[in-house]
C-alpha cells in the first residue's frame, strides 16, 4: 500500500485502443486510474 502524498510505481498498461501506455509519460499531468472486476468474477 501506498503512503498518501507518494508517488506511484510505474507500470504500462494497455489504453482504450490497445495501445501502451507508461505512466511515466504521462508526469505533469492530472492522472485517474479506474479499473473494475472481470465480468462474471466474485470479485
Amino acid at each position: 500500500m501506498l503512503d498518501v502524498n507518494s508517488q506511484a510505481p510505474d507500470f504500462e498498461a494497455p489504453d482504450q485502443q490497445g495501445n501502451p501506455v507508461r505512466l511515466t509519460d504521462l508526469r505533469g499531468s492530472w492522472v485517474v486510474l479506474w479499473w473494475y472486476p472481470k465480468a462474471s468474477t466474485s470479485g
